[in-house]
C-alpha cells in the first residue's frame, strides 16, 4: 500500500466505459518516515477523499477488488483517509 496526499482531480469527458461514474484523484506518494514527496499517480476514489487529504492507496489487482470493479481498467484505489502516521525513529 501507498501513503499519499491528494493533490488534484482528473476530469475526462471521454474515457473507457468501465470508468464511468468513478471519481479520479491525483495522489502524490509520500515517504511514510520523512514525508518527502515522491511521484504521483491517478487513483479511483470511492470513500470521498478531498484535495489535501492524506490517503492510503492500494494498487494492482487489490485496487480492483477494493471497489468491486473487476471489469474496469483500474490499478490504484484510495482505500482510506489517514488521521495519523506513527513511525518509530531509528527503525
Amino acid at each position: 500500500m501507498i501513503v499519499g496526499k491528494v493533490i488534484g482531480n482528473v476530469w475526462a469527458t471521454r474515457k473507457e466505459d468501465g470508468l464511468s461514474g468513478m471519481k479520479l484523484m491525483v495522489v502524490r506518494r509520500l515517504d511514510a518516515c520523512t514525508n518527502e514527496e515522491l511521484d504521483s499517480l491517478v487513483a479511483v476514489d470511492f470513500i470521498g477523499a478531498g484535495i489535501g487529504d492524506r490517503v492510503l492507496v492500494t494498487t494492482g489487482s487489490s485496487a480492483r477488488n477494493a471497489g468491486a470493479i473487476s471489469d474496469a481498467p483500474v490499478d490504484a484505489t484510495i482505500v482510506g483517509i489517514i488521521d495519523e502516521v506513527e513511525v518509530q525513529e531509528g527503525m
